[in-house]
């Protein structure tokens, strides 16, 4: 497997010093972030629908009803793409021009193919599980034959893919350096609150380790909650 995965249609060329073809750097952001917007065109109109994902090696899975329209379109071999991004802060410059924000962005282009085999399948809905919360499959029902009948995995290929990374303080005019307006950076993270058990939970049923060690974790230091996965 080659260390970089662009190509000539995912190289960056708005702010080309940001673009990042590592490898290791797409996967790292694809495992941090929980959820992808997928672009595809149904019926000569566009969409972009928020969805699920899951990596496994140099494969990024999605999942959905067979009733789906993105399911059903993405299952037909359209092309379509998947985007991630990762805000990690605002950017206040001394210009309103110059104002920016700081992230990590993964987008990825091709045709996603339908996962035909069940083990594959349920390797898949294991990986999407866990990379909600790591360890989570081990502690639940799987899908039984009824649920594996009414769900469609696709398999996408990291094959045209590269990220997009901004960082630091903001880049502003020379002319504008010796104004008197605060400029720097604010830090966003996402955190996780306290575990809030189910209503209808069984007397008598802990929290387990599993959830509240992930919870504390990333409530400590977010980007800690990727790092199990």
């Amino acid at each position: 497997m080659p260390a970089a995965a662009s190509t000539p249609r995912t190289r960056v060329r708005r702010a080309p010093k940001r673009g990042v073809y590592d490898r290791a750097q797409i996967h790292a952001i694809l495992d941090e972030a929980l959820v992808c917007h997928v672009g595809f065109v149904h019926e000569a109109q566009p969409y972009v629908i928020p969805t699920l994902h899951a990596r496994v090696a140099a494969v990024v899975y999605l999942h959905g009803s067979t009733a789906s329209r993105m399911v059903r379109t993405l299952a037909s071999g359209a092309p379509c793409s998947l985007t991630v991004t990762l805000l990690d802060g605002i950017v206040l410059a001394r210009s309103a021009f110059h104002h920016s924000a700081n992230y990590r962005s993964v987008t990825i282009l091709g045709r996603a193919t339908v996962v035909a085999s069940d083990d594959e399948r349920l390797r898949a809905l294991r990986a999407f599980t866990d990379h909600l919360v790591p360890g989570r499959w081990e502690h639940v029902r799987p899908p039984d034959r009824k649920e594996m009948k009414a769900t469609q995995v696709l398999a996408l290929a990291l094959d045209e893919a590269s990220a997009k990374i901004r960082t630091g303080p903001p880049v502003d005019d020379e002319e504008d350096m010796q104004r008197d307006v605060w400029a720097g950076e604010i830090p966003l993270a996402l955190r996780a609150a306290q575990p809030r058990p189910d209503p209808q939970l069984s007397a008598g049923i802990a929290v387990p380790e599993h959830v509240s060690a992930w919870s504390a974790s990333a409530r400590d230091d977010p980007q800690r909650s990727s790092l199990a996965r």
